[in-house]
């Protein structure tokens, strides 16, 4: 390098569009739907936990998290991992077991809500009827407060407009949670591809239904060029589905900050081979690291 380029080197090192100095700390997030109670799930119980105790995420989103009268396993798996905090909030009972959303947090969660999505009409409802939640926890974190949207979406492949409302719905709920000093976070099972109209609302690709929401998508942000499926026919439970490879389960990070406070560095998908010969679920998991 001459004298030139160095030059030029060290003035584009120095530029600052206003961010400040980078903070070197980091949060991992991940989120994984864990199929409630289906299929083998007391043999896929330890696939589970083992699977998130390889993640050691900071904070995780979780969606088809079963209860019934005697267990919760939001509970059980943050009991097993030593996860101090969790969340729980059920859209779905079915004989006595009830599924829904978790959040669990390596720090205090000090503030919770739920938002009730919108519902297909009566004429194109779900098979099994049940509403969509977001649930938005609050985590106090050591280097501020952290907000995760733990979502999931309407699933039949003919529910994009479903969903494209249920989108908006969380943006309006994003929005409502002003101020943040670390960008909003929404994670879970959104049931749609990148490219489809729902997912482009989210990011910006399309008009978004509420200004200055926008999100980004943790897989692009962290400069993936493979598929990242989290429907996989690699996973003998999704393969039985004879369903396609899809990317559909989502970690969005809102603008970073100060700093550079939320900006993707890495991202990655784990629950992609089984633990003593069982999977996980028939989804896999995607875990991304954020500055923090």
């Amino acid at each position: 390098m001459n004298g030139h380029e160095r030059e030029i080197a060290e003035l584009q090192d120095r530029y600052d569009p206003g961010y400040g100095p980078m903070v070197a700390t980091r949060l991992r997030v991940a989120t994984w739907n864990l199929w409630g109670r289906y299929g083998p799930w007391r043999q896929r119980h330890r696939s589970i936990v083992e699977t998130l105790r390889t993640i050691d995420a900071d904070v995780i989103a979780l969606q088809e998290v079963w209860e019934d009268a005697e267990r919760n396993q939001a509970a059980a798996i943050a009991d097993e991992l030593g996860y101090p905090a969790h969340v729980y909030a059920h859209n779905l009972e079915r004989d006595g077991v009830r599924s829904g959303n978790a959040v669990l947090a390596r720090w205090p969660i000090v503030r919770t809500e739920t938002r009730v999505l919108p519902r297909a009409a009566a004429s194109v409802a779900d098979d099994e009827g049940e509403e969509r939640l977001a649930v938005l926890a609050e985590v106090d974190g050591p280097r501020g407060p952290i907000q995760i949207f733990c979502a999931h979406l309407s699933w039949r492949a003919d529910h994009s407009a479903v969903r494209q409302a249920q989108a908006g719905e969380i943006c309006r709920f994003v929005r409502e949670c002003r101020p943040r000093r670390f960008p909003a976070i929404v994670a879970g099972d959104l049931n749609a591809e990148p490219s489809s109209d729902e997912i482009r609302l989210l990011t910006g690709r399309a008009a978004s239904p509420v200004p200055g929401v926008v999100l980004r998508d943790a897989w692009e942000a962290a400069g993936r060029r493979d598929p990242g499926h989290t429907w996989s026919n690699e996973n003998p439970f999704a393969r039985a589905s004879l369903d396609l490879d899809r990317r559909i389960d989502h970690i969005l990070v809102g603008s970073p900050k100060q700093g550079g406070a939320g900006q993707v560095l890495e991202a990655w998908i784990a629950g992609d081979h089984p633990v003593d010969g069982w999977w996980g679920s028939d989804h896999l998991a995607v875990v991304a690291e954020l500055r923090y």
